[in-house]
């Protein structure tokens, strides 16, 4: 039976600062699955009502305290064996995953928020950036196993621009946390140990610009366009061929109360 599910992913920069940007999203683009990071409230906290209001009767979330983490995956399909995993012991809530039905099989969704990193890109001085290295060692074998469900997707923020097509001036940012080497290189490792598929590169190619992500410090982040791409949705390779439309929504950067992030939305068709 032909089956269809849409996937989207967003750092909403707080679920509850921005209810109504995300209920304008979802009557925008209408995605089944909704995978936000960094959510800022408690499991406790959380908009539970206003979500189902929305058409999500089934939510999974890892938010656990207050700060700028936490994630949720909001499905209109029913959500299974959820779990949540501490990677490179960061232990913070970054992670949650859960099964989703497609095309008469379990679709694994693993919704994921890397360390933004601070501002010094040197472990040694900077403890926000170790620990981002430790999560993004982790992730080799994490992927690993992904690929090895045979089915399954990584979505999320993952702070780390790995070509230099996906930043605005590669020679600037070289030496800024997000586009060093050894955050680059090393999420290229960690996608490559999977393998799992970069479907938004695939869809958008090299050396076409692309960017998810404007700083709130641009005056005018439109006319600078200063952007660098940190969102991310890997895929298993069977589900990659099964990828018929990617949208990165640019258009939601300039919303009034925006995020500084923008939504990605990928379909799925079997």
């Amino acid at each position: 039976m032909a089956d269809r599910l849409v996937v989207a992913t967003w750092n909403v920069n707080s679920i509850r600062a921005r209810l109504d940007l995300v209920s304008r999203f979802v009557a925008e683009h209408a995605p089944d699955v909704l995978c936000l990071q960094e959510t800022r409230c408690p499991d406790g906290a959380f908009p539970l009502k206003a979500v189902r209001m929305l058409g999500y009767e089934h939510i999974e979330m890892n938010n656990g305290t207050k700060g700028h983490h936490g994630v949720a995956i909001l499905s209109r399909r029913p959500l299974l064996n959820a779990e949540k995993t501490v990677l490179g012991a960061v232990d913070e809530p970054r992670h949650v995953a859960a099964d989703v039905a497609f095309a008469g099989r379990a679709l694994r969704v693993h919704c994921l928020y890397v360390p933004a990193g601070g501002d010094e890109p040197d472990p040694a001085i900077n403890p926000k950036f170790d620990a981002k290295l430790r999560l993004l060692s982790a992730m080799k074998d994490f992927c690993a196993e992904i690929a090895a469900t045979g089915h399954g997707v990584l979505v999320g923020d993952l702070n780390i621009a790995p070509y230099p097509e996906d930043v605005w001036s590669h020679k600037q940012l070289l030496g800024v946390v997000s586009h060093t080497p050894v955050e680059t290189e090393g999420l290229e490792a960690a996608r490559l140990a999977g393998p799992l598929a970069d479907v938004v590169r695939e869809a958008i190619p090299l050396p076409e610009k692309l960017y998810t992500w404007w700083s709130y410090r641009a005056r005018d982040w439109a006319a600078s366009d200063r952007g660098r791409r940190l969102d991310h949705v890997w895929t298993t390779g069977e589900l990659a061929a099964q990828v018929t439309k990617v949208e990165v929504v640019r258009a939601a950067r300039g919303w009034e109360r925006a995020s500084d992030h923008v939504p990605i939305v990928v379909t799925f068709e079997a």
